[in-house]
């Protein structure tokens, strides 16, 4: 079994908890506080942190930090669509699941972009419902609404606009 490595970043919407793997990045999560107990980076994290540090002051739109994830073969297909979305783009989960060949899929699509443990690099944040409402994000809608609007998309419904119309 190989080592974990872990280390965390203070971003502009809370601190980010980073693990890694020999192979690559494992989890990059929103936490409440830094978490007891070594802290150790390896070359995957120190890449991660700096590339978080250029998204973070507008100057990365694509992540090259390789990734080590564990999930299931429709969870890795819906997450491998996910990197494709570019920087500053939506999609509904509908168009996923279209482009995935099962236009039924639709919930198991959301199921999987809601077990993404690797936000901002896999973009589960620029999944939006059809209807151009901000739909669940698990580190929190105002996450979600600040990540959007610093790739400069605009053109979705909060909930406060969803009770207006």
């Amino acid at each position: 079994m190989s080592d974990i490595y872990k280390a965390y970043y203070d971003s502009e919407i809370g601190i980010i908890e980073i693990t890694a793997s020999e192979q690559g990045i494992k989890t990059l999560e929103f936490v409440e506080t830094v978490g007891e107990g070594n802290q150790q980076g390896n070359e995957h994290i120190e890449k991660c942190i700096k590339e978080l540090k250029d998204y973070f002051c507008g100057e990365l739109k694509r992540f090259s930090v390789k990734l080590d994830w564990n999930g299931t073969e429709f969870q890795e297909k819906v997450w491998n669509y996910l990197l494709t979305i570019p920087f500053g783009k939506t999609v509904s989960y509908n168009q996923i699941a279209i482009a995935l060949g099962d236009k039924k899929a639709v919930r198991a699509v959301g199921t999987a972009n809601g077990r993404n443990n690797i936000a901002i690099i896999v973009p589960c944040h620029r999944v939006i419902g059809s209807d151009g409402k901000l739909t669940g994000y698990a580190y929190g809608i105002w996450r979600k609404e600040w990540l959007l609007k610093h790739e400069g998309i605009q053109n979705f419904k909060t909930p406060e606009q969803i009770e207006l119309f």
